[in-house]
């Protein structure tokens, strides 16, 4: 009698732990190849009103990176901790044989519910423990803590350039009154005026808009379950905008995101954070806060809650091959400078990618300057070679267009970034030294590019 007593008592003190797990939710809302052109940024060409809502009663990150500037490999350090370089996940169509521990594993054991109903396009096949639903994050266990990663799919690239029947679908919830008017968009100043990149860069803010009503959507849901208060929402972009000379590349139109941060009764409203944040920080960040271990071999740090570490001194960010073209480009970043490694200077920034060539914006651009009809900011991303150093005061020069690598009033500066970079290439085992084929010797990878051929979005991934 006593034995079932106690047997009764504990489970009956586990179904009140169940019912009063008060741990916290999360939700990632991501947008595919947005950048920063949101208005609370001081976009003032963006129309993102739900954005706009949800960084006034949480916080904006105003230096928040991913440690790679295309899909699979950002994501792949998203979701692992770890840099891509480190794991060997960073060429894009290149797959992992053995797939990475993930935070979400992690999170499972401890309790949570864990849904992933978007892309699982990683650089490597989903680990058979790191999810409980790839479809849904609404139909769960009622009372159980969850994580999601909610994908929104419409600034992709291909949707930038897609035809008029898909665009219309896209955009089909703007009013009106959001839509953009290509003549009056400002244009980076690497860009020729012409009437493809004004198109392009039209339909990316109405896609971004089309984005920020569907996080509002989200939101919208999250509010009707009752579970906004307990809930922290994370929205970013998984690398920058989908145009040439962003999406792929190091310069912060590439690797630099919006970052919202909402969690009721723990960020004060409207706060704004200038400090340092990386997305190999987001993996222990989450761990932190639902109470679980981090592991020893993720290499981000905690940037919320009660454990949050001192601030970062840099963030790092890579490029290796893209789809068919080769090359290898390290960045290091503080709060005001950049230094670029190019380790394959011989090579010219300009390489022909397929896939990136479809955008009219790359076409228009190339055409001029073989008409030599560019100017000379214009012409700078053909160049026949690269520096083998960039260096770029952010503050002056944000869409870095001088390069300062030679300056002598910079050069104290530039040795310490470019010793900042060695080690840290030294102390994450950069992989991105060793050649692909020797990856593929040891068998820690395989080229998957062949699989992707002929397609214009890869299923679960894209190009």
């Amino acid at each position: 009698m006593k034995r079932y007593c106690i047997l009764l008592l504990t489970l009956s003190l586990g179904l009140s732990a169940l019912a009063a797990d008060k741990r916290p939710n999360f939700l990632f809302i991501v947008g595919e190849d947005t950048g920063t052109q949101v208005g609370c940024y001081g976009d003032k060409q963006a129309i993102t009103p739900n954005l706009d809502k949800m960084a006034s009663e949480g916080a904006r990150f105003t230096r928040a990176f991913t440690h790679a500037p295309v899909c699979a490999p950002s994501r792949s350090g998203i979701i692992t901790g770890q840099y891509p370089t480190t794991m060997g996940s960073h060429h894009m169509r290149s797959k992992l044989i053995e797939p990475p521990a993930t935070f979400t594993s992690l999170l499972r054991k401890a309790g949570y519910f864990v849904a992933w109903p978007g892309k699982t396009d990683f650089n490597f096949d989903v680990p058979k423990d790191a999810f409980d639903s790839t479809k849904s994050w609404t139909d769960r266990e009622p009372g159980k803590p969850f994580f999601a990663y909610i994908n929104i799919f419409d600034t992709h690239e291909s949707q930038i350039r897609g035809d008029a029947k898909e665009f219309a679908h896209n955009t089909r919830v703007l009013k009106p009154e959001q839509r953009h008017d290509p003549a009056k968009m400002e244009l980076p100043p690497y860009y020729p005026d012409t009437p493809e990149v004004r198109n392009d860069i039209t339909h990316y803010y109405d896609l971004a808009t089309a984005v920020d009503f569907h996080v509002g959507e989200v939101l919208a849901e999250l509010e009707r379950r009752g579970e906004a208060d307990n809930t922290v929402v994370i929205f970013f972009g998984d690398h920058g905008w989908g145009m040439p000379r962003g999406k792929r590349w190091v310069y912060d139109s590439g690797i630099q995101v919006p970052m919202i941060v909402r969690w009721p009764g723990q960020i004060k409203p409207g706060l704004v954070r200038e400090d340092l944040v990386s997305f190999i920080d987001l993996a222990p960040t989450i761990l932190s806060l639902a109470g679980v271990e981090i592991p020893a071999s993720m290499q981000g740090q905690v940037f919320l809650g009660p454990n949050t570490a001192k601030e970062r001194d840099y963030i790092f960010a890579c490029r290796d091959r893209m789809d068919e073209t080769n090359d290898r480009i390290r960045c290091v970043r503080d709060k005001q400078f950049k230094y670029i490694r190019n380790f394959e200077p011989q090579l010219p920034y300009a390489q022909t990618i397929s896939y990136m060539e479809l955008m009219p914006t790359m076409k228009a651009w190339r055409q001029l300057n073989a008409d030599g009809k560019l100017n000379e900011t214009q012409k700078l991303f053909f160049a026949l070679t690269k520096p083998v150093e960039e260096f770029y005061d952010l503050n002056a020069d944000p869409f870095e267009i001088s390069n300062l690598a030679a300056s002598p009033k910079y050069q104290e500066k530039v040795k310490e970034m470019r010793g900042v970079l060695d080690k840290w290439c030294t102390e994450t085992k950069d992989l991105g030294a060793v050649p692909e084929k020797e990856l593929i010797q040891r068998g820690l990878v395989k080229n998957v590019l062949d699989q992707y051929a002929g397609r214009k979005t890869p299923a679960g991934g894209e190009k």
